[in-house]
């Protein structure tokens, strides 16, 4: 079990991602709507993980996993991106990112990202 912050703008998708780590054991100790508040959310939590949208509203994804690296350079992030942009997702990887995955995303490759980072 691992405890879970989930930062993407769009409330389906939070709102699903909840409905997935619930269901697989997961405590969820925190959503975020907006690059601000992932990061105020963060320090106030500490999470085990941030599953972490790369188009976020008010500050990108990026910036916010460069914020939450200051805090805790040991903090787990899993990307979620829609875009397949290379170069921006390398970029994320070098900032501290775990791994990414790519929306529309399965169940399973959740699942699995999750588990290979709590190891």
């Amino acid at each position: 079990m691992a405890r879970v912050m989930i930062a993407d703008d769009y409330t389906e998708t939070r709102m699903f991602l909840r409905d997935l780590l619930v269901i697989s054991n997961h405590e969820v100790v925190a959503e975020a709507a907006d690059g601000p508040e992932a990061v105020e959310k963060f320090k106030a939590t500490r999470p085990d993980i941030v599953l972490l949208d790369l188009a976020m509203p008010k500050m990108d994804g990026l910036s916010v996993l460069r914020e939450i690296k200051k805090m805790d350079e040991n903090a787990k992030v899993i990307l979620l991106t829609a875009s397949g942009n290379l170069k921006t997702i390398n970029e994320c990887v070098q900032a501290g990112a775990v791994t990414y995955i790519l929306k529309p995303f399965k169940i399973e490759d959740l699942s699995n990202a999750i588990k290979s980072t709590l190891k």
